[in-house]
This record gives C-alpha cells, structure tokens and sequence, in this order.
C-alpha cells in the first residue's frame, strides 16, 4: 500500500501514518486499558464516532500495528490485537503521557493523573507491554485469525 508523505522528515512522516486524532487513543485504550472489540473503543470517554473508529481501526490494520481476529466462539465479533510494531509504540505513550502531565495540566486540571514515582521510563513501558502480551497470549488458544 503506497502512502503520501508530506516530506523527508522520520517525524513528519510519522505523523502522516498515525498522528491522527484517533489513532494513539486507539494504541493506547489497547495497551493500557486492555481494549479489544468494537464496543470496547466506543465507550471511551473521547466519544469517537463509529465511523472514524470503524476508519480508523482499518487503517492501524493496514499499517500492521494491530490485527483483526474472530474468537471460534463467536464469528461475527471481532477482536483487534497489538502487534509487535503496535507494542512498540509504548515509550511514545508514555513519554506523551508524562510531558501531557507536565504541561497541559495548566489547561486542563480535570486530568487523570500520571504518577510513576521513582520508577524508571523504561520500567514502565516494559511492564506495560509485558502486561499487554500476557493479555493477548490468553487469546492465542480460542482466535482463529481472520
């Protein structure tokens, strides 16, 4: 799949593919909240329309960042899964989380709070993950890829 790209910059370019309004919401509801289906996404407190969300989750599938699978249980659901190159967009989560807390709780003080104490960065990003795959490893057994 071609994709235009406004110029040469690794940022810029990063931006074109997923710097969306939606698209790390979507990363993040997964990595942090453990989001998974459809109705899942839709109750987010952003309110995302389910047409952008239904957009939004096709195009973070054709970048590979997350997968789209059906339990053998229930074929008309779908679950929707990190990859490894969604997964890897973790420290980008956090670090946006921690200068979020540092400098737009001035704007809006109604913020969750982002606490991570002594704990280093990194420590949090590797839970984070490692969390995430244990999660999506209690699938593997009953998701039939799509």
């Amino acid at each position: 799949m071609k994709k235009k790209f406004r110029s040469s910059c690794m940022i810029a370019s990063a931006l074109d593919l997923i710097g969306d309004k939606w698209s790390l919401l979507i990363v993040r509801d997964m990595l942090m909240h453990q989001k998974k289906i459809f109705k899942d996404f839709v109750s987010s407190d952003e309110n995302v329309a389910t047409n952008l969300l239904s957009s939004r989750l096709k195009h973070l599938e054709s970048l590979n960042i997350i997968s789209k699978r059906k339990l053998d249980t229930n074929k008309k659901e779908n679950i929707y899964l990190l990859t490894e190159k969604g997964l890897d967009l973790a420290p980008l989560i956090v670090e946006l989380a921690i200068w979020s807390d540092k400098y737009v709780r001035e704007y809006n003080n109604g913020m969750n709070p982002f606490v991570i104490g002594e704990t280093n960065k990194m420590t949090v990003v590797e839970n984070a993950q490692n969390d995430y795959k244990e999660f999506a490893r209690r699938f593997d057994d009953n998701i039939a890829t799509n």
